[in-house]
């Protein structure tokens, strides 16, 4: 009989994952443990591998508890809660699901310019108070033709200039380096980039190296004509900055789909109407959570069957 090979699952799955996990490995839950830590130190030893996502990460500590660890599959492609360091200094494979939410990301970057630029969940608040009879409801801002700075131009920052095409929005984009072969113009100072863009999108890594980059700084910059739009990670923006910029009318919107300290969002961003909030559902559609789900499985089984993932992180 063959020995299934022990699984670790830091946290809930789409249902359809977890069985399918379950049917093949020896799975463990941690999340469903009222003391990890103590579960961890006790059975720890002869866990080969992780199932986790980008919300619940692998810390150091966690890899330090788990001394048989060969692989981490992450369902999501942020990376800034799982210690890439501590992984590559124990030779621990990280798989993570890229290239397979490009495309929803990017819608929703779209439909935040669209929204929060016309006003369409605000006008929608307007009509359901019945504010309609009584007065007009104020003009938005033009998308089609309008700049667009991208912060950040990795696969989804690309997708979403490609998508800006269709709208003939003149594109730029700021990162660390220039970007080979792409017709987008780069701009070396993330501060002149605001300045020059009608919307900011921000779509760079989170982690302690972009840790607030859009400050009160930037949004300056972007100014009082200027949108905000966030897909990225909620630890990237100064929350406090964008509030009093928002509240005193320092930039003209904002389109958030992430948060600091999420679920928890500030409550004086809830009181304004220029600004669209939502829970965090960028890459939520059943075709690409599916899509993430499987390569989350993929890594895991690649990796026992060839010694490789089939998306590293490293």
């Amino acid at each position: 009989m063959t020995t299934r090979h022990r699984i670790l699952q830091t946290g809930p799955l789409m249902p359809g994952l977890e069985a399918r996990l379950a049917a093949t490995y020896e799975l463990h839950r941690l999340d469903t443990q009222p003391d990890p830590e103590a579960w961890l130190a006790e059975h720890g030893e002869g866990i080969v591998g992780m199932a986790t996502s980008a919300v619940h990460g692998c810390s150091a500590a966690q890899i330090k508890a788990l001394p048989s660890l060969q692989v981490v599959s992450s369902f999501g492609v942020g990376l800034d809660r799982i210690d890439l360091d501590a992984a590559g200094r124990r030779g621990i494979a990280v798989g993570y699901t890229p290239d397979v939410l490009n495309d929803c990301v990017a819608d929703l970057a779209m439909a935040l310019m669209l929204d929060v630029g016309r006003g369409v969940s605000a006008a929608d608040r307007f009509v359901r108070r019945g504010e309609w009879v009584e007065r007009k409801f104020p003009l938005g801002r033009k998308v089609s033709g309008a700049r667009l700075g991208i912060v950040g131009l990795g696969r989804i920052g690309r997708t979403i200039a490609q998508r800006a095409t269709g709208f003939d929005m003149p594109t730029r984009y700021h990162s660390r380096n220039p970007v080979a072969g792409v017709p987008w113009g780069y701009e070396p100072m993330l501060h002149e980039l605001a300045r020059w863009a009608d919307f900011l999108v921000v779509i760079t890594a989170g982690g302690a190296g972009t840790h607030h980059l859009i400050d009160a700084q930037v949004l300056e910059a972007l100014g009082p004509d200027g949108f905000l739009i966030n897909v990225s990670r909620g630890s990237v923006i100064d929350e406090q900055a964008l509030v009093k910029a928002l509240q005193e009318g320092r930039i003209a919107g904002a389109g958030l789909d992430v948060f600091d300290r999420e679920p928890h969002v500030p409550g004086e961003l809830m009181q304004l109407d220029n600004v669209v909030l939502l829970p965090h559902i960028a890459s939520g559609t059943q075709e690409t959570r599916t899509a993430m789900a499987d390569l989350t499985f993929d890594n895991l089984a690649a990796f026992f069957r060839e010694g490789r993932v089939l998306a590293s992180a490293r």
